[in-house]
């Protein structure tokens, strides 16, 4: 097992990617802290864990709030003696047309896409170093942070902030031995799609299901990504395999963008 007696956290955890990962860490002999402001979903995601004879917990974070994400690796700390492993997976994202996004939509895209990684990071990373074992940060970025869209110009720099915040904390924590790199997926088949997909059909006058059929059409796989596609990387990303790699955003997208 390529975690074994690792420490996770996974921050939304409690569904989609997040739950993936949380599961397949599980799988790989990591214990996990199921983050979530939904603690209802980390608590049934913790119950698969532990009813497969995993080890795993939840808690309930909000990761704008500071207190709350140190609470969060405490956690991590008072269950399972330490903390290894980063997942900033918590993310939020709304297709809005350039003149019509407002200071609102822009503040909540980057307080929980760019600041809760922050301060996620700033405190795991403090947890890391205390301990002077070294870690691993694994950010979720996209494809979207790799280009502009005309409908999701604040989504799309959020990303691109994770994918520069990526590269900015590897170089400050590799004297730590702490690496930190990120995944870019694509079109994933997750409720946070769904609610893009009716987004977008909403404001290009489609009906509920098209958009999301026509960008799977743009897929040299030709299929569209599923949570468990990503589990793969974050494994790698997390283990000893990779570690002499950082600063990397490596791109989980079947091919959808070239770089």
């Amino acid at each position: 097992m390529k975690l074994a007696d690792k420490v996770a956290i996974v921050t939304g955890g409690a569904q989609g990617m997040g739950r993936a990962i949380s599961l397949r860490y599980a799988q790989e002999g990591a214990s996990v802290v199921i983050a979530d402001r939904n603690l209802e979903g980390a608590e049934a995601v913790a119950r698969e864990i532990s009813d497969a004879d995993g080890k795993a917990v939840s808690v309930s974070v909000d990761v704008r709030d500071q207190g709350q994400v140190q609470r969060m690796v405490d956690t991590a700390v008072e269950h399972f003696g330490g903390l290894d492993i980063l997942v900033n997976n918590a993310g939020v994202g709304k297709i809005i047309p350039f003149l019509d996004t407002t200071e609102a939509d822009w503040n909540f895209m980057f307080d929980i896409n760019c600041k809760g990684l922050l301060w996620c990071s700033q405190a795991a990373a403090r947890q890391m170093i205390t301990q002077g074992r070294g870690g691993k940060i694994v950010n979720l970025a996209s494809q979207a942070g790799r280009r502009g869209e005309a409908l999701v110009l604040a989504y799309c720099a959020s990303k691109a902030c994770v994918i520069s915040m990526n590269q900015s904390m590897a170089l400050a924590l590799a004297p730590h031995k702490i690496n930190v790199n990120a995944i870019a997926p694509g079109i994933v088949d997750t409720p946070f799609w769904d609610e893009v997909d009716r987004q977008f059909a909403a404001l290009l006058n489609m009906e509920i299901g098209e958009p999301k059929r026509t960008f799977i059409q743009s897929i040299p796989l030709g299929r569209i990504e599923q949570p468990e596609d990503i589990t793969g990387a974050a494994v790698f990303l997390a283990s000893a395999d990779a570690d002499y790699i950082t600063q990397q955003t490596l791109n989980v997208d079947g091919g959808n963008w070239p770089s």
